[in-house]
C-alpha cells in the first residue's frame, strides 16, 4: 500500500505560535519543518522527549550528569554486526550487477559485430533449391486417398 504521509494539526496560543515561528525563522527552516523535527525525535525516542529552553538544558546538564540531552540509546551488538552484513551484501550485489550490466553490453557489442554475417534471407534459401516444386494452401493430391 506503501508509505503516506498524515496531517496532525496542533492548537497553540498566539504568543506561542510567535515563539514558534520566530525558531523557524532562526533555524532558516519552515515552521512545517519545525513540527516535523519535533514528532521525528519524539517517535524516534518512543516519547521520551523534552522539550525546553536551551538555558534550562545547560542548567540541568550541570545539575545532573547522568540524563544527557539528546538521549542516547544502545543498540544491541547482534543489529550493528546485521546491519553491517547487510551493507556488505548490498555492496555485492551492486558490483555484481555492474558486472552484469559489463557482460550484456559486451554481448551486445558482439551482436552488433556479427549481425550482418549471421542475417539469412529467405530469398536465398529459396534459390537454392530449384528442384523442389512450390506448395500451396489448400492444393492436395485426392488420388493419394
Amino acid at each position: 500500500m506503501g508509505n503516506k504521509n498524515k496531517t496532525i494539526s496542533f492548537r497553540v496560543s498566539q504568543e506561542k505560535f510567535e515563539t514558534l515561528r520566530d525558531i523557524a525563522e532562526e533555524r532558516d527552516i519552515s515552521l512545517s519543518a519545525v513540527f516535523r523535527d519535533y514528532v521525528d525525535m519524539l517517535v524516534a525516542h518512543d516519547g521520551q522527549v523534552e522539550v525546553a529552553p536551551e538555558h534550562e538544558i545547560s542548567d540541568s546538564s550541570t545539575e545532573s550528569s547522568t540524563s544527557s540531552f539528546p538521549p542516547k540509546v544502545e543498540v544491541p551488538k547482534s543489529f550493528v554486526r546485521e546491519h553491517e552484513r547487510l551493507e556488505l551484501e548490498a555492496e555485492h550485489l551492486r558490483e555484481q550487477l555492474e558486472e552484469h550490466k559489463r557482460y550484456v553490453t559486451k554481448l551486445r557489442q558482439e551482436l552488433d559485430e556479427h549481425d550482418q554475417e549471421d542475417v539469412v534471407h529467405l530469398d536465398e534459401l529459396d534459390g537454392e533449391k530449384e528442384d523442389d516444386s512450390p506448395y500451396r494452401i489448400g492444393d492436395f493430391d485426392d488420388s493419394k486417398f
